[in-house]
């Protein structure tokens, strides 16, 4: 029997591991699975409500670390995670993504000697200011099980040394989540709730702190989100950092522009597939929207998943109003051909469990 434990612990995490223990649980009592939730977002919209649309089942272990700087948090989750693997002694550690929970349960399995396995690992930004950046890096670099998303993440990881035995490209398991919910997104009563029609607006996100903790840019990414309410609603589920930023700020927003609570998964994806644009600093929103065939302008300097430009609805916007309004301009007489990348099919959590089933102890 396989001991697996696999670690949660913010938001984008919920949808790369409901579909992996799903797969998981397909093997019977040849596989034991534990989940161990750390607390990173403790905002009931941005954790609670994914369990239940994900359908995950409710975590084996509850860290209960939130917020701090990211050195605290990355120690706490490490401090409050060391006991709860010792425990359970797994054959195998399971995270995904970048997030401090990621690094920080990797890092005490590392030391411990139980093997990893990083799903989404070799995406690069190649920005060490970023937080994820730094995540991904170190927690790439101990893992045992590099399972890729494209064949990007691959060519950086070989780039790096690391040995290929090690690296397998299994497809994007986020797709296999919104593949999975598209019949219960299709009956989302999100555009009615909203007096919205399909194609009539914009979507709108910020989170990245060197977007809204930057007051003066912040001010300009409003500034080009008012102009575009003039012409389109623009609907901007609102992170409750950047809330607390807007709100300490002054920084005023038109009357086109909607602000809302951070909305569940099948509300927010109902939003997003019936979008005109999407204007975004998310990582997994460039993905999305991709495999949905509506334009994304990602509003950062870089990004990790340039496979979503390459051959997808996404385009690179350099963070300030005027770069951004031009962006947007262009997408309107110019917007980018649709294209699905290979391996996002629906299946990359079946291929995420046979090697995590097939490999190791």
């Amino acid at each position: 029997m396989k001991k697996i434990l696999s670690v949660v612990g913010a938001r984008p995490n919920f949808m790369k591991i409901a579909p992996i223990m799903r797969a998981l649980d397909a093997y019977g009592s040849d596989v034991q699975q534990t989940l161990v939730h750390t607390g990173q977002h403790f905002d009931e919209k941005m954790s609670d409500v994914f369990f239940r649309e994900l359908e995950l089942p409710k975590p084996d272990e509850h860290l209960g670390v939130s917020g701090g700087s990211h050195a605290v948090q990355t120690a706490r989750i490490m401090l409050e995670f060391e006991p709860v693997i010792l425990k359970h002694q797994p054959d195998w550690l399971v995270v995904v993504g970048d997030v401090n929970s990621t690094v920080a349960c990797s890092l005490v399995a590392s030391k411990i000697g139980v093997p990893i396995a990083h799903v989404e690992a070799g995406l690069r930004s190649r920005d060490n200011t970023m937080p994820e950046e730094i995540n991904r890096k170190v927690t790439d670099a101990i893992s045992d099980l590099l399972l890729t998303p494209s064949p990007d993440g691959d060519a950086n990881l070989i780039a790096e040394g690391v040995s290929a035995d090690r690296i397998h490209c299994v497809g994007n398991v986020m797709i296999d989540s919104l593949i999975r919910a598209l019949p219960k997104i299709e009956q989302s009563e999100i555009l009615s709730t909203l007096s919205l029609t399909a194609g009539g607006f914009v979507l709108a996100t910020l989170h990245r702190p060197s977007n809204v903790d930057d007051p003066q840019m912040l001010g300009q990414l409003i500034a080009a989100l008012n102009e575009v309410a003039t012409t389109l609603p623009v609907v901007f589920p609102v992170h409750p950092r950047t809330r607390s930023r807007l709100q300490s700020e002054g920084i005023e927003l038109a009357d086109g522009i909607r602000m809302v609570d951070p909305l569940g998964y099948f509300d927010f994806m109902g939003l997003m597939r019936s979008a005109k644009v999407v204007m975004t600093d998310s990582g997994g929103v460039q993905e999305e929207t991709t495999y949905l065939g509506v334009t994304c302008l990602t509003v950062r300097p870089n990004t990790e998943r340039p496979i979503t430009i390459s051959e997808g609805t996404n385009r690179l916007v350099q963070p300030g109003k005027d770069t951004l309004l031009a962006a947007w301009n262009e997408v309107q007489t110019n917007p980018p051909k649709r294209n699905c990348p290979k391996l996002w099919d629906g299946k990359a959590a079946e291929r995420i469990a046979a090697k995590l089933v097939q490999s190791g102890s």
